[in-house]
C-alpha cells in the first residue's frame, strides 16, 4: 500500500489531499485540506501549516508528495510562480518539509492527468462531439490566472502532459468595442499587451465588469451578479470560449477540450452562455474541426489534486519496475 500527498498550490487558494493506493489503478481518497496561500511567508511555513491540521496523512508518512504548482517548474524540483510571492525548491526546503520524496508538477500537468481519474466521468458536456480516441487533449481553466496542458498518448499505452504559459501570451481583441476594452486594460494594469491571464481570469471578470459597468468590484463581489442576462457574462463567455478554441487549435485537440479552474465550477453559466459556443466554432478555416470537438466542465475544484495524486501512482509504479 502506498500512501501518495498530493497538492495544488494556486495564488488563492494551497489545497492538499491524502491518497491511498491498493493496486496500479486504484486511487482512495481520504481527505483534504485548503489553506490561504497567501497566509504563509514561505513554502516551509505553509507545510508548516498543513501540520496543524487534521489531514489524515503527514507530510514525513507519505511514500510520494507530488505537488502541483502554479508556473513554470524547473526539473521537477524548482518553481517560482507568477502569482504567489515566494518560491518553491525541494532541495533547500528539505529540512522544512520532511519529505521523503517529493515532485513538483505544472498545477495544469495535474488537471491534465486528472482527465484520467475518476473526476473526468463527473464532468459536464458544455458542447457535444466526437472525442477521436489516442488524440491530444486540450485542458484549459481560468482562476487567479489562465492554466493551460496538453494531455498526449505516449504510444505505449500511457501518456505525456505538456505544460504551458501560454496564459502570459498576448490574447486577442477583435471588435472595435473589444479594443477599447483593450485600451481600458492598459490603462488599469501599465502592461504593454493584454495577456490571456489578465482577461480569463477572477481578476478580468472584475476588471469587465468595472469597464461595461463602472462598478469597481472584487471578483467575490462581482460573481453574485452575473445572471444569464447581463452583459459581463456574454463578454466573458466569449473571452473563454476564444482562449479555448485557441489552444484546442494549438495543440489540435481532437480528443476534445476540458475547463478546469474554480471560476468556471463556481459560475459555470460562464462556459453555459450560448456566446461561449457561437465564439468556440467560429473558425473561417477550421470550423468543420471545431464543429466536432467537445468541450467537458470539471466542475470538481479538487481536481488537480487528482490529477497530482495519479502522477504520483505512476512514478510509484514505475520505480517499482526498476526495483524489481
Amino acid at each position: 500500500m502506498w500512501k501518495i500527498l498530493a497538492a495544488d498550490i494556486g495564488g488563492t487558494h494551497s489545497r492538499f489531499a491524502s491518497f491511498v493506493s491498493e493496486g496500479a489503478a486504484e486511487l482512495r481518497h481520504e481527505g483534504s485540506q485548503w489553506l490561504k496561500t497567501g497566509g504563509s511567508a514561505s513554502f516551509g511555513e505553509l507545510i508548516e501549516r498543513l501540520r496543524d491540521t487534521p489531514l489524515p496523512l503527514s507530510p514525513e508518512a507519505a511514500d510520494m508528495a507530488v505537488l502541483a504548482v502554479a508556473g513554470p517548474v524547473e526539473g521537477g524540483r524548482r518553481c517560482s510562480p507568477p502569482n504567489i510571492p515566494w518560491g518553491i525548491d525541494l532541495e533547500s526546503d528539505k529540512a522544512a518539509t520532511g519529505f521523503q520524496r517529493a515532485e513538483l508538477i505544472n498545477d495544469f500537468v495535474a488537471q491534465a492527468f486528472a482527465t484520467r481519474s475518476p473526476v473526468a466521468s463527473t464532468a459536464e458536456t458544455v458542447l457535444s462531439g466526437n472525442a477521436v480516441e489516442d488524440a491530444a487533449l486540450a485542458v484549459i481553466g481560468a482562476g487567479t490566472g489562465l492554466g493551460h496542458a496538453a494531455l498526449v498518448p505516449d504510444g505505449s499505452g500511457g501518456y505525456l502532459a505538456v505544460p504551458s504559459e501560454k496564459g502570459h501570451a498576448a490574447f486577442p481583441m477583435v471588435t472595435p468595442r473589444e479594443q477599447e476594452f483593450q485600451a481600458f486594460l492598459a490603462s488599469r494594469t501599465g502592461e504593454p499587451y493584454t495577456r490571456g491571464d489578465t482577461v480569463v481570469s477572477g481578476g478580468g471578470l472584475a476588471l469587465l465588469h468595472a469597464f461595461l459597468t463602472g462598478e469597481d468590484l472584487t471578483p467575490e463581489e462581482v460573481t453574485p451578479r452575473l445572471t444569464p442576462e447581463c452583459e459581463t457574462v456574454a463578454w466573458f463567455s466569449r473571452f473563454y470560449a476564444r482562449a479555448c478554441r485557441d489552444y484546442a487549435l494549438a495543440v489540435l485537440g481532437r480528443g476534445g477540450v476540458y475547463i478546469a479552474g474554480g471560476l468556471a465550477a463556481r459560475t459555470p453559466s460562464l462556459v453555459r452562455h450560448e456566446a461561449f459556443a457561437a465564439e468556440f466554432r467560429m473558425s473561417p478555416t477550421m470550423g468543420e474541426l471545431l464543429a466536432v470537438m467537445p468541450v467537458q466542465l470539471i466542475h470538481d475544484q479538487e481536481s488537480g489534486l487528482w490529477g497530482a495524486a495519479w502522477y504520483g501512482l505512476q512514478a510509484l509504479l514505475r520505480a517499482g519496475k526498476r526495483g524489481r
